[in-house]
């Protein structure tokens, strides 16, 4: 396979993936409400695949790292059961349209960072389109959307701390930890499975589980299934497509799939009626957020040239300012 055709059958498997996943659980947990368990199956799966198929590329440095690492399964447990309580109990665009709005959240806690980076007047303009669009989209919002919208913003939350504590622990310019991306993986999940035992076990939703086994239909399998597999495909086939395009490629990507989420609960599944205005609305968002990724990657690429520059200048006695 030559490069080009690699590029897009990589990116195509990650855009496949990456929709599917959102659409799958929302099909998933329409069948088996029982989300703790549902999100306990995903991440179970994911763990005896990464063992089947990547345990060489699996490295843990020390004790010590994993009980650093530590710090973060809680919040990517939390994470994945809150967007299928999300998912739950509100559509997949209003789901999309507030989350969207993280990087505020995820701009404010970077500020505390070692190197946190610089704003620029192109992502506070980026930030400001998000945030007219997710006003546009919730003018058309009624009561019974306040349940949804609860889970969506502690999802946010919890997203937003939990890929800011990985870029603390894995970026080499913060303080990384002696692990693999599939070590990693592999910690997220099997450390992610305690946490989601004991909620299921304090909500009592273990005694609900046989009797929705025993209703699920061959789609409900179905829809199951595909859930833990794609979800399980969406971390190799990301790595994969970040390998093939730019960083700045892949965030465009990211919020370009966003559009086909909102096209296809508003035209294609009809399980949301969207109205116009929701629609111009999470456009709106979802090209703040291209805009808000260029900007980032501008940014990104304007702090590493000045670190080079500085990292090269010839030593004068002086220190030379950046």
């Amino acid at each position: 396979m030559d490069a080009k055709m690699e590029t897009i059958v990589g990116v195509s498997c990650w855009t496949f993936c990456s929709v599917g996943m959102m659409v799958c659980n929302k099909a998933a947990i329409g069948v088996f409400p029982e989300e703790c368990t549902l999100t306990a199956l995903q991440m179970l799966v994911s763990i005896v695949i990464l063992l089947a198929l990547c345990f060489r590329s699996i490295h843990i440095g020390s004790a010590y790292d994993v009980l650093c690492w530590s710090a973060v399964t809680p919040f990517f447990a939390g994470m994945l059961l809150t967007s299928m309580l999300a998912l739950k109990h509100a559509p997949m665009t209003l789901s999309i349209v507030f989350r969207s709005l993280s990087p505020i959240l995820a701009l404010v806690i970077e500020r505390f960072y070692p190197n946190p980076l610089r704003l620029s007047q192109n992502v506070i303009a980026s930030l400001g389109v998000m945030i007219v669009g997710t006003m546009v989209y919730a003018s058309q919002l009624g009561q019974e959307s306040l349940i949804g919208i609860q889970w969506v913003l502690l999802n946010m939350v919890l997203a937003v701390i939990d890929r800011c504590l990985q870029r603390l622990m894995l970026a080499k310019d913060q303080h990384p930890v002696d692990i693999s991306k599939s070590g990693v993986t592999l910690l997220n999940n099997a450390l992610g499975l305690l946490p989601l035992v004991a909620a299921a076990y304090l909500t009592s939703e273990f005694k609900d589980v046989p009797g929705s086994i025993a209703g699920l239909t061959s789609t409900g399998w179905a829809w199951v299934i595909a859930s833990c597999l794609v979800g399980c495909g969406i971390s190799y086939t990301g790595i994969w497509a970040q390998s093939l395009i730019s960083a700045t490629s892949f965030l465009v990507l990211v919020n370009g799939n966003k559009f086909v989420i909102i096209l296809l609960e508003g035209y294609v599944l009809h399980n949301k009626v969207l109205n116009h205005t929701q629609i111009i609305g999470a456009c709106i968002t979802v090209t703040g957020g291209i805009f808000y990724a260029l900007a980032r990657q501008a940014l990104e690429a304007e702090a590493a040239k000045a670190k080079e520059d500085n990292e090269s200048a010839p030593l004068t006695g002086k220190t030379r300012l950046v």
